[in-house]
């Protein structure tokens, strides 16, 4: 049995990535934004604790990890779905993205390096926007290209701690996607359909369980990318 905490467990790949380790029977610790979602969200993942913290905070976020114990494994998926761009520039949301994603990521790890042993393992997500912008992915973009070189630099300090991230394409079935027109997007994928819940979630095993895989930034697009 592993002790793995899902940072942003409460919605979509999170919450099944919590499900999916609970129901192996690991003990999950996850967190959202919201303590009542959180602990609904513990409650029907198995999960053994739901705590509330936000990202963007970062200043709350040790006292809201004081009680997590020892940590074989941390994944942080949080994510906010920002649409800015630089004609029409919301300068209060790109910081809360960024703070969100770099610097409350970065506060995580530090909160809870203390609980890491050398046999720990990292997951940060990120997304293919860093590789194929679109309008209003200013903020998203940039982001997610700094997890990249976050990835990297935690590798190096932290080891022999194992620090990976994933970088989904359209995920079709998740909360987010599901339902809305993408024969578009599935066209130009060269696997002839899109990235799921359950394909993400295998990568992010295959990131925690492979001990010789570390500082990699794992695409999960069907090849989206290539075309």
């Amino acid at each position: 049995m592993s002790s793995v905490v899902v940072i942003g467990g409460t919605s979509g790949i999170g919450w099944e990535y919590a499900r999916h380790r609970a129901a192996n029977g690991d003990e999950v610790v996850l967190t959202g934004r919201d303590a009542s979602r959180a602990a609904t969200a513990a409650k029907e993942t198995g999960a053994s604790l739901g705590l509330a913290l936000d990202l963007s905070r970062p200043h709350e976020i040790a006292p809201a990890l004081a009680d997590v114990g020892r940590v074989d494994h941390l994944v942080l998926v949080g994510i906010s779905r920002d649409s800015n761009s630089v004609t029409e520039y919301d300068i209060d949301a790109a910081v809360r993205l960024v703070t969100l994603k770099l610097v409350g990521y970065t506060e995580v790890v530090h909160t809870l390096r203390p609980r890491l042993h050398d046999d720990s393992a990292i997951v940060l997500f990120g997304g293919q926007a860093k590789e194929r912008p679109y309008p209003g992915a200013t903020t998203v973009a940039t982001v997610n290209a700094g997890v990249t070189g976050l990835v990297r630099t935690l590798a190096t300090e932290l080891a022999p701690v194992r620090v990976n991230a994933v970088h989904p394409g359209v995920v079709g079935d998740s909360p987010f996607w599901s339902g809305k027109p993408l024969d578009a997007l599935v066209a130009r994928t060269p696997t002839g359909r899109l990235a799921t819940m359950r394909d993400v979630v295998g990568a992010v095993d295959f990131l925690l369980g492979n001990q010789s895989v570390n500082g990699v930034d794992l695409s999960v697009d069907g090849g989206w990318t290539l075309r």
